[in-house]
């Protein structure tokens, strides 16, 4: 999975639709293996973003879990902690 993609499922409070639709850019971005598309295929690229982004919200207010909602906090605090165990030098 692209490292920009972040989990937005299951978080208190729920993910916004910034970050759904950043989610859904750098998808795109990934699966056409462009960050800036050509002017020939700029229309076609920002439709796939916004179709992804919906589906993905629809996807988001229909999954079902029994676990306790994380906290983004303490979910970032956790990064940070592996990415410095990661890139300690």
């Amino acid at each position: 999975m692209c490292r920009n993609i972040r989990p937005l499922n299951n978080f208190e409070p729920p993910a916004t639709s910034d970050e759904v639709s950043a989610a859904a850019l750098q998808y795109v971005r990934k699966v056409s293996g462009t960050t800036k598309p050509s002017q020939a295929n700029q229309a076609i690229f920002d439709q796939a973003v916004r179709e992804i982004a919906h589906i993905t919200e629809h996807l988001l207010e229909d999954l079902v879990t029994t676990a306790p909602p994380k906290n983004r906090d303490v979910e970032a605090a956790k990064a940070r902690a592996r990415a410095e165990l990661r890139y300690a030098r």
